[in-house]
């Protein structure tokens, strides 16, 4: 008897079943198994985007095949279970990239599953002195490296029917599958990896051997001035932010984490700043940048910050010329200090300290910040002060994966046992500037979508504002930070080759 398959090609979703439905994942806003109605668009080139999946595939112990100019993957095939040979389900994965952009990536990663009792088509005709070829007993050890064939029945012009060898019977299908039965579901747990490694990595603060660019080289936006010379600006300093209030008192020292290179993270702490000062308390502000940058920034918030003042202050910087540019030198936090200085010409007791080390890392970079925040504190012990800094540097205990390493925020906390706290930072799916090495291990710098831990993610009725934890976190962090959606803030100064790159890239 002639038995015949049909390819059922890659299915986006499965029927739903009892548990829970084919490609479903959980939302972490109801709890509950849901299909995915969006795709996500990565903000890298689609060849970092396909090596990051292919690596991930590796990871797992899969030889991973590549077409299409490595747009398209196919791993190795496994056996979940153990079964006897023609009746074994077997899988593997399939990845199809498409390139939307220049830095716009779609990826999709299917689980494709294969049953061999499925894999029987129209059997092939007899020769005479041969046997009938059976395409299951043929296949080799796995059967997804065979070459499988299907045949159609035709009608000469004699009357007889014969069999035909068919060279591509399904054109539309991924052309190293052929002719095989597939059941196809996109696999949300290995997208989720790709997420993980693309959008969940840690920002580079490249703090030693960074030069700077020449001047003449760099281009800057206007500076937005909107009155003439001598005239007073007043802070844009907006609403409280809800839940900061408790925070706000004179002696204490509040730490913020990443992420820098977002415009949302100087405009939360110039609201907390103009709170502060609203209180009548005396404020101070420490950045992470060098030291040696505390005179230009003195002279800076003593001018009367046209742009010609700005264009002083960064022409003669080095940190705000670096070659490779972090969040600490992005326009936000450029318009930062402006606002800063608008506070101080409004008679508001407000200070600037810039407390990084010069070209050190490691625990020697963690002590000099810690010493020269206490410095600057010792000075003005009954201000209120700020400091914006890493997720790492911000933390007032010990990391866990090193014994010896000590954070910058945990020192400050020892010297200061009563008076510090730390909020880390939740947020909704976004983009950020920073620094990050690619897949290819160079260091790129430019706008990346970033995505929340699923501890930090911000859910829809989770108001923007502090909340505070009933106690401190074992990573020593005192509450949470929800900032809402991010939006990148390039650098101040950027090359024209950069600007260029930007300007194609949107």
């Amino acid at each position: 008897m002639r038995r015949y398959g049909l390819l059922l090609g890659l299915m986006l979703t499965g029927c739903a079943s009892l548990t829970r439905p084919l490609g479903a994942n959980i939302n972490p806003e109801t709890g509950q198994f849901e299909t995915p109605v969006e795709e996500t668009v990565y903000l890298v080139p689609v060849e970092d985007a396909m090596m990051t999946a292919r690596r991930i595939l590796e990871s797992e112990r899969y030889d991973v095949l590549e077409k299409d100019g490595g747009l398209e993957l196919f791993s190795s095939a496994h056996e979940p279970g153990k079964n006897n040979k023609n009746l074994r389900t077997l899988e593997r994965y399939y990845v199809k990239g498409e390139r939307l952009g220049p830095r716009k990536t779609l990826v999709r990663v299917f689980r494709l599953r294969y049953n061999e009792m499925e894999n029987v088509v129209e059997q092939g005709p007899r020769v005479a002195g041969s046997i009938n070829r059976d395409l299951l007993s043929d296949q080799s050890s796995n059967p997804l490296d065979a070459r499988l064939e299907a045949f159609r029945t035709e009608t000469n012009a004699q009357g007889f029917r014969r069999q035909v060898a068919l060279e591509d019977p399904f054109p539309n299908a991924p052309g190293m599958e052929r002719f095989r039965m597939v059941h196809g579901v996109r696999d949300l747990g290995i997208e989720r990896q790709l997420l993980e490694r693309l959008e969940m990595v840690p920002a580079l603060e490249l703090v030693g051997g960074n030069a700077p660019v020449p001047m003449r080289s760099v281009m800057m936006e206007g500076w937005g001035e909107t009155g003439e010379a001598g005239t007073v600006r007043a802070a844009e300093c907006g609403e409280p932010v809800e839940g900061a209030s408790p925070l706000l008192a004179a002696g204490q020292v509040l730490f913020v984490a990443d992420p820098l290179g977002t415009q949302e993270v100087p405009s939360t702490a110039l609201r907390m700043l103009c709170e502060a000062t609203s209180k009548g308390l005396p404020v101070t502000l420490a950045l992470s940048a060098p030291i040696s940058e505390q005179p230009l920034l003195e002279r800076y918030l003593a001018s009367e910050g046209t742009s010609e003042d700005a264009q002083e202050l960064l022409s003669e910087s080095a940190f705000w010329r670096r070659v490779y540019q972090d969040g600490r030198s992005s326009r936000a936090m450029l318009w930062l200090v402006e606002q800063v200085r608008r506070l101080r010409v409004s008679g508001k007791d407000v200070a600037l300290a810039a407390i990084d080390g010069e070209k050190v890392q490691g625990n020697e970079r963690e002590a000099q910040m810690a010493k020269h925040l206490l410095a600057f504190q010792s000075k003005r012990a009954q201000s209120w002060t700020l400091v914006l800094t890493g997720s790492v540097h911000a933390r007032t205990a010990k990391v866990g994966w090193d014994g010896d390493f000590e954070p910058f925020g945990a020192r400050v906390a020892r010297a200061l046992p009563s008076s510090v706290r730390a909020l880390d930072v939740g947020f909704k799916r976004g983009t950020q500037f920073a620094c990050r090495y690619s897949v290819w291990e160079d260091v790129e710098c430019n706008v990346f979508a970033i995505s929340p831990t699923n501890q930090a993610l911000q859910l829809s009725k989770v108001n923007e504002g502090v909340q505070l934890f009933d106690a401190a976190r074992p990573d020593g962090f005192h509450g949470r930070l929800y900032l809402g959606t991010l939006n990148a803030s390039p650098p101040a100064l950027q090359t024209q080759s950069k600007v260029a790159q930007l300007d194609a890239a949107k």
